[in-house]
């Protein structure tokens, strides 16, 4: 990652590209603080379709375990008119 001045950044604007083009992330910042964040447009996903999966399953499995106590139907139950 390359963090960089405004001012450097318009001087430098073709190279930063470039560097951008080839996977490195650029900030660009203001009197010191982050204003621009360059990315690369095709990056590698952080989390792959098998990964996504497979947490899925674990939620459902999770899920699956889970039973309502008696403490579920007083609840739904409190208020009601009978």
């Amino acid at each position: 990652m390359q963090s960089i001045g405004i001012a450097e950044a318009k001087n430098n604007f073709s190279a930063l590209i470039d560097s951008v083009e080839k996977g490195e992330e650029v900030r660009i910042t203001r009197h010191g603080k982050e204003v621009v964040r360059m990315l690369p447009v095709r990056r590698k996903p952080v989390i792959t379709d098998e990964q996504i999966q497979r947490e899925l399953g674990q939620i459902d499995a999770l899920h699956a375990t889970i039973r309502p106590g008696p403490a579920a139907c007083t609840l739904r139950n409190e208020g009601r008119q009978p």
